[in-house]
């Protein structure tokens, strides 16, 4: 009977040292308009637009919330958002056939990157979550 204890903490100790999972870590700087990504796949920089003046990109650090493959926005003209990554409210990473614009604050507030990196960050937080953060200043 002595040992029970011992057979109970075992499926924990289990769960808690044997399925470690990695992370996609993704910091963006609104001062450099750089997005810098973490993940089991490799390390990136990548060139991002936020938010222009009169508008905001939140600062902190937040979770991945929801994916979606395609959205639409609903408050701007049905804009298309592919391979959006909602972290705080609407506000989302997501790619964005404004190329030309990357690198400089043209936003109404969400992260904007390349069609391609933003497949390959979807991709990549899909698999293994995400912790992003956000700081700098426009």
């Amino acid at each position: 009977m002595r040992y029970w204890p011992l057979l109970l903490a075992l499926p924990l100790a289990l769960v808690a040292g044997g399925t470690a999972q990695a992370v996609v870590r993704v910091h963006i700087n609104l001062s450099t308009q750089r997005m810098y990504v973490a993940s089991s796949s490799g390390s990136y920089i990548w060139r991002v637009s936020t938010a222009r003046r009169g508008y905001r990109t939140p600062r902190g650090s937040f979770a991945a919330k929801s994916l979606e493959p395609i959205h639409y926005s609903s408050k701007y003209e049905n804009a298309p958002m592919p391979h959006s990554i909602f972290f705080s409210g609407g506000y989302a990473i997501h790619g964005t056939y404004e190329t030309r614009s990357l690198g400089r604050p043209v936003s109404h507030g969400c992260v904007r990157l390349s069609p391609g990196h933003a497949a390959m960050l979807y991709d990549m937080v899909r698999r293994e979550g995400a912790r992003i953060s956000i700081s700098g200043r426009r």
